[in-house]
């Protein structure tokens, strides 16, 4: 997965909306949104609607914003954790802890992270 991302961006909106500032739905915001929910694995008809209303895209930049945020995290926790395992000799541990990101993660990106990672163990 070699597209660029516009987490940034997103990042932006989210804390515009944390200090209860309004979302301007533009037609590059709204462009914007329907890009993001797609990298991270939100269906076109959940942006479509995360479109319809002020109120409805500031839930869709929570969720977007959500995902990015929690997966960062447990992809994070899981790299940090499985170089510990397996500088301590425990492969299989690194391992599954890959492979329990890979059942819960749905953001292309950190899957495909998790992937190389546990591909890597494999070696």
């Amino acid at each position: 997965m070699n597209e660029e991302t516009d987490w940034e961006e997103i990042r932006t909106l989210a804390e515009q909306l944390e200090r209860d500032q309004p979302l301007e739905r533009s037609a590059a915001v709204c462009d914007l949104l329907r890009r993001v929910a797609r990298q991270v694995a939100l269906s076109d008809d959940e942006a479509a609607r995360g479109l319809l209303s002020p109120s409805d895209a500031a839930t869709l930049v929570g969720k977007i914003s959500r995902r990015i945020r929690v997966g960062s995290r447990r992809l994070s926790r899981a790299i940090v954790d499985a170089s510990r395992r397996r500088e301590a000799g425990d492969i299989q541990g690194a391992r599954k802890l890959f492979e329990d990101v890979l059942t819960v993660e749905v953001v292309p990106l950190y899957r495909e992270i998790a992937q190389t990672q546990l591909n890597a163990l494999g070696e």
